[in-house]
């Protein structure tokens, strides 16, 4: 009797825990993606613990995705167990507890979760998108000069760079950001082109104030390259994007560069419409842009064409990345017509088998950019210019540790070319030489053109003087032209000294000179720089 009445106790205690552990379903959607965390949205989180697992329904089959961390009255903060995109808007569904199940106090060895104090033990999906505007700025201060020198009539030349570049990423934790890349160059000899345009000297390569109105929204206002259409360059004016889930799409209104000093000029306006898709896989990424743009010159169509641009990482080993250019538009002899002529035509495939190994080979076919209203002055000779094609192969290897072995190659022609162009480049590199702890380079270069063949041996060494604080390197060129039409030939002997002393942790400068040697005539340059990080 006794035996019975304890199975039957068992048997009701089982069910009870059963009780416990199982109960009624309840939905949420996710509400927000970071790289770390998945929000989900529910009515409410009553029976919702941290560490509790929320399932999805994916190909038909309900798996567990996602692992509590936290929770608040009517959302949870996630933790994925997929190796996938979560995407806002998706279903998941929580397994609710009808009664508590009993607190077992963990032992030493126990990890304790983490609770944040507070009314609320969950950071909220608008609050933890605010702390992902975390500020980092970050920039350069560069100064360098650069002289030239002979023992020639030619006067003595020194030119003057000064660069400033900046990144100001959500200054003070806000949603504005700054970035900037600035250049002004001068000479001794040509002063006064600085004087009659400061243009001339100083160059705006960006500079721009980008506002993030969320993590799928930002407009950016000023000068800046966007990055799914880098071949139109610089873009003066406004660019606006937003995201959704894995597709994007954006806008662009403003002007071109001025094609002569690089400054402003709001003749050139030009607008544009693109979309994105970008997507994870298991061995990389993969990206496809198509866009729009139409270009103008006070108010005419200079130029209007089709850009697409792609690149993925599919397949294991393998990168792949092509764009090209269709021009919509042309005007000869004053008069307008709609074309679809392919321009520009790039292709270019990576394969590595090992890791020790990698093989790239790329194919180029580019006709002249023409601007219509821009080059209206000699637009026949541009016009007649055919198609320059070239391929290019490299191949990578490292046979053993510290060496690296490398080759290739290119060859570009046109129909009208009297010879093709032809170079070939190899290169051993050691990077710890014994007894010397040096890293050395020997490489040689083949050159064919349709006016030159020539020959370039050279040699490097480079290595740690004093380690962590100065650096050093010299090398030697032996140079060998054959002019084809003129039956010339030069022989040039050139080298090369450089050091770079760190003098503080942010602080650094560099020494390079080069001399050329071709009997009777001596070339010096003399290359000097101080660079400040912050």
């Amino acid at each position: 009797m006794r035996k019975l009445l304890l199975a039957i106790l068992i048997t009701l205690a089982g069910w009870n825990i059963m009780a416990q552990t199982t109960g009624d379903q309840t939905e949420g959607t996710i509400s927000y993606v970071t790289s770390q965390s998945v929000y989900v949205k529910f009515t409410n989180t009553e029976g919702i613990e941290p560490g509790d697992t929320l399932f999805m329904n994916i190909d038909g089959q309900t798996k567990p995705a996602l692992r509590v961390n936290n929770v608040s009255s009517i959302s949870a903060v996630c933790a994925p167990l997929l190796q996938r995109t979560f995407k806002t808007d998706e279903k998941v569904v929580a397994n609710l507890k009808l009664l508590p199940l009993p607190v077992i106090e963990p032992t030493e060895t126990e990890p304790q979760e983490v609770v944040i104090e507070g009314p609320d033990s969950l950071v909220s999906a608008e609050t933890e998108e605010e702390k992902l505007f975390e500020e980092n700025i970050r920039g350069r201060i560069r100064v360098a000069s650069y002289s030239n020198f002979s023992n020639t009539d030619a006067p003595f030349n020194q030119r003057m760079r000064y660069t400033f570049s900046l990144n100001a990423n959500h200054i003070n934790d806000s949603r504005v950001s700054v970035e900037s890349y600035l250049s002004f160059i001068h000479s001794n000899l040509r002063w006064n082109e600085i004087q009659d345009d400061i243009f001339n000297g100083l160059k705006i390569y960006n500079l721009a104030v980008t506002y993030d109105f969320n993590q799928s929204t930002r407009a950016v206002f000023g000068r800046k390259i966007n990055p799914r259409m880098s071949n139109i360059g610089a873009i003066d004016g406004l660019q606006f994007e937003k995201k959704f889930g894995n597709f994007s799409a954006g806008a662009i209104a403003g002007s071109r560069p001025d094609y002569i000093n690089y400054g402003y000029n709001f003749d050139l306006l030009q607008y544009g419409v693109y979309f994105g898709h970008d997507q994870s896989g298991n061995n990389g990424r993969t990206q496809s842009t198509v866009s729009f743009m139409e270009q103008t010159n006070k108010g005419n169509t200079d130029r209007r064409f089709l850009y697409f641009q792609h690149s993925n990482a599919l397949v294991k080993n393998v990168y792949f990345f092509g764009s090209a250019e269709m021009d919509l538009y042309k005007k000869v002899d004053g008069q307008a017509t709609s074309t679809f002529d392919l321009t520009n035509l790039y292709l270019m495939l990576r394969y590595r088998p090992v890791r020790q190994l990698s093989l790239t080979a790329s194919y180029s076919a580019r006709n002249n950019i023409v601007y219509y209203e821009t080059f209206k002055s000699f637009i026949d000779r541009l016009l007649e210019t055919e198609t320059l094609q070239g391929w290019r192969f490299q191949i990578n290897y490292r046979p053993i540790k510290y060496l690296a072995l490398g080759v290739s190659g290119g060859y570009r022609f046109r129909k009208t070319d009297p010879n093709p162009s032809r170079n070939l480049y190899a290169y051993a590199s050691y990077t710890r030489l014994p007894g010397i702890n040096a890293s050395v380079t020997a490489s040689v270069t083949i050159l064919e053109t349709g006016y030159l063949s020539g020959r370039i041996y050279s040699l490097r060494l480079n290595r740690d003087i004093i380690p962590g604080k100065l650096f050093g390197g010299i090398s030697y060129r032996l140079v060998d032209y054959q002019y084809i039409n003129y039956e010339i030939a030069i022989d040039q002997h050139m080298a090369d000294v450089n050091l770079t002393w760190k003098i503080l942790k942010k602080l650094s400068m560099g020494m390079n000179w080069e001399g050329t040697f071709e009997s009777p005539r001596t070339f010096n340059r003399l290359y000097a720089n101080l660079n400040y990080r912050f």
